[in-house]
């Protein structure tokens, strides 16, 4: 099976779980009072943790290799039951991190059964569409697969872990890539792009932007369209739904978000907004960042990371470590890396010969760029703060396994594409 691997994914995961461990190493190291791979106190930091963590994903990673490739396939629902359960059972049984109820504390470890359910999702999802008779341009075949979607999504909200949650959005690429009409990814955009006109821009300046591309568009129709009252009657039920859907943005960001959402998005609209409070950790982000230049500072010379100025620099912002130590160009480079690596996974996906694992390996793809998107953006300042770790770089057991499995499973069904029957 071995030579069967594809072992330009093996080697890029590789190449970035190194890369990050380097970068949370040089997050928590301290100049004055170093420590080595072997003191005791070494593995009480965050390199040392996520050291371990490394350790046990290549056990995951054998026991994956170890296990039938159909077992993935004939056990998907069992699979996404069993994180479902978990996911009901941690509003009451988990602790708080950070603000989210949405961890299980054994002993010393901490569990986010958010992470795993991605994987849990994709793989039900990638079996659902396996059946020959499921067709995405049925609206019944959509609102299941809908359905299997957001279920964990619900639960995860409820956790008080949105940005888990939002994750989900990624499996739009999935269903696309299997049949789903062009029509939803299209709402989704438009949805997206509503929503931050709704926040940028007053009711009144939308209406006027409105009117205008109303009359640009009558001007571009042909004669006998523009002739025709129901063209008016349609455009003006347009502007109507339009408006009446960015009134309601209005209103969730005022009376449904909670306080900590709605400053997150103020921090978003206004990067000055509150630099020592609320907007600290965007502001020194990036000044981390741009701190970096063009060559950066060299590794373990950053002195925002070792003056610890960026909050939770080892998680979730381990993305300005790298810009400040390496500059444009290591930036530069990782961010290649990355889509060298999910060109690479899309193009594993589309040479399966089952729909199951295709559909999976889209799945996989939409999860890592999501990650990959939103990580990078907030960390910039062009994102909500929500959360969402560097996929293989920020510290994190949950995270690091639960991205483990995601694509190991994947490539053990690659490695086995000539066994499966296509369909």
């Amino acid at each position: 099976m071995a030579s069967r691997l594809d072992w330009w994914s093996v080697g890029l995961y590789a190449l970035f779980v190194l890369m990050g461990w380097m970068s949370i190493y040089s997050a928590v190291y301290n100049p004055e009072a170093p420590l080595g791979l072997f003191d005791a106190a070494f593995y009480t930091s965050n390199a040392g943790k996520q050291l371990i963590w490394i350790g046990t994903s290549f056990v995951l990673i054998m026991f994956i290799f170890a296990l039938d490739f159909r077992f993935f396939e004939s056990f998907a629902p069992v699979i996404y039951g069993l994180f479902i359960f978990l996911l009901i059972l941690v509003p009451f049984l988990g602790v708080t991190i950070n603000g989210s109820h949405s961890w299980f504390k054994i002993g010393t470890v901490t569990i986010q059964p958010a992470e795993f359910a991605k994987t849990a999702t994709a793989l039900l999802l990638a079996k659902y569409l396996n059946d020959p008779q499921v067709s995405l341009t049925r609206f019944r075949n959509q609102w299941k697969a809908a359905l299997i979607m957001f279920v964990p999504i619900l639960l995860i909200v409820g956790s008080n872990e949105t940005g888990s949650a939002l994750v989900f959005v990624s499996f739009i690429i999935l269903l696309y890539r299997e049949g789903l009409p062009g029509e939803y990814p299209g709402l989704l955009l438009g949805g997206i792009f509503l929503f931050v006109s709704a926040l940028i821009l007053k009711p009144l300046t939308i209406f006027i932007l409105l009117v205008i591309l109303a009359g640009m568009l009558v001007l571009l129709m042909p004669i006998y369209l523009q002739r025709m009252y129901q063209t008016y009657v349609k455009i003006a039920l347009g502007i109507s739904v339009v408006m009446s859907l960015a009134m309601l943005v209005e209103w969730v960001v005022n009376n449904v978000l909670k306080e900590h959402q709605r400053n997150r998005i103020k921090v978003l609209l206004d990067p000055d907004f509150d630099p020592r409070g609320l907007g600290y950790q965007v502001t020194q982000s990036k000044i981390a960042i741009g701190s970096g230049g063009f060559w950066g500072k060299g590794y373990l010379g950053g002195t925002q990371t070792k003056f610890d100025f960026v909050p939770e620099q080892s998680t979730d912002f381990i993305f300005c470590t790298i810009g400040e130590e390496f500059g444009f160009i290591g930036v530069a480079g990782i961010i290649i890396l990355f889509m060298v690596f999910l060109w690479r996974l899309m193009y594993l996906a589309d040479l399966q010969r089952s729909r199951f694992a295709r559909a999976y390996g889209f799945g996989v793809v939409g999860i890592l760029f999501f990650h990959f998107l939103v990580n990078i953006g907030m960390t910039i300042g062009l994102m909500p703060i929500m959360g969402i770790p560097l996929p293989f770089f920020s510290y994190g057991g949950s995270s690091l396994w639960s991205f483990t499995i995601l694509l190991f499973i994947f490539l053990k069904l690659d490695s086995h594409r000539s066994d499966m029957l296509s369909r």
